[in-house]
């Protein structure tokens, strides 16, 4: 079985078992089910934060610095038949890289799940976007670059993808939801850029009656009221498909996403997701998917138009075509070939 090397920014965490584990589940998923066609080795970085996904994968290396990642790449220098798929755009994925190419190792491959560009000017500020676009350009001009969305890179350059968790199960036994108040539910980090305690205020201001409900490491929310309720992480497959069904509507606040596996979950289980003009562009032709302005008079008015037609939406969503992940793990064992 041919080698292949994931080299990520990601952080995970190792506890007494040896259970590695990832706060990200993109980066738990698509590790786990290349092991169908590929001997996996991962190299992440290592956080003392217990994370919530657990790897069924047992190569990897974490380490806690530069150096020691770097020397777990380094290592890999001496494999035969070896192919790289580095993860994202960051100091550390960027001078494996370097170490790589200078290396003259080939079938070096670069996958972006997001658009670094947004994430920095929007987590560090506009004056330090030239610090991604120097590794950004580097990268992308002597990798094979594979994307999840056609606005992250030149199409013709770069080999496209369509992310996806969704198993068989996500598409049996789908219920009619109540619809006679609103049951928001966000699923995802809570971090800035995901927008949802922007999203929570505005919830507050619309004087809604109905509920949120989130799903996440929800212990960063420090609110008491009853029209918000508070998961934290829901670790079971099972468990997350019944908050959805439990929802009438899914909430994707984000001020920047790239290929959001939320709204596909959403449609799979036919809930309408409502999300914001900063990511209208992860709409493509999908039915069901709404996109309004960030501010209380359009939520409201989005809100009543989908419980007062629900029925015929749900018909309209059976559309939709959506990706499954058998058939994402194809596409990237063809790439990496």
């Amino acid at each position: 079985m041919k080698k292949l090397v994931i080299i990520s920014n990601e952080r995970v965490s190792v506890n007494s078992k040896r259970e590695f584990r990832s706060v990200n589940l993109d980066l738990k998923v698509l590790p786990d089910e290349l092991t169908l066609n590929y001997d996996v080795q991962c190299i992440f970085r290592k956080t003392k934060v217990e994370q919530n996904h657990i790897f069924e994968l047992k190569n990897i290396k974490a380490e806690p610095n530069i150096s020691l990642f770097l020397w777990q790449v380094f290592k890999t220098l001496f494999y035969k038949d070896v192919r790289y798929l580095i993860v994202a755009i960051s100091p550390y994925t960027f001078l494996s890289f370097i170490l790589l190419f200078i290396s003259r190792k080939k079938n070096i491959h670069t996958y972006l799940m997001s658009n670094g560009f947004e994430e920095y000017k929007h987590i560090l500020g506009a004056k330090f976007v030239w610090i991604y676009k120097f590794m950004f350009t580097i990268i992308t001009n002597f990798s094979k670059v594979i994307v999840c969305h056609e606005r992250l890179y030149d199409k013709k350059k770069s080999y496209l993808v369509s992310p996806s968790r969704l198993k068989s199960n996500w598409f049996n036994n789908i219920s009619i939801p109540k619809i006679d108040i609103p049951n928001f539910l966000y699923v995802g980090r809570i971090n800035p850029e995901k927008g949802i305690e922007n999203f929570i205020s505005l919830f507050f201001s619309t004087n809604l009656q109905g509920q949120l409900t989130i799903a996440g490491n929800t212990e960063k929310i420090k609110i008491n009221d009853s029209k918000i309720k508070l998961l934290g992480y829901v670790e079971s497959e099972e468990k997350l498909i019944e908050e959805y069904d439990k929802s009438n509507i899914t909430i994707l606040p984000s001020y920047t996403e790239a290929h959001p596996y939320v709204l596909e979950e959403s449609l799979a289980r036919m809930r309408p997701i409502v999300i914001f003009e900063d990511i209208s562009y992860v709409k493509k032709n999908k039915v069901g998917v709404y996109v309004i302005k960030r501010n209380k008079e359009e939520l409201i008015s989005i809100t009543k138009m989908i419980l007062q037609n629900y029925a015929s939406i749900q018909e309209e969503m059976k559309k939709n075509q959506l990706p499954t992940l058998s058939e994402m793990i194809n596409e990237f064992t063809e790439i990496l070939r």
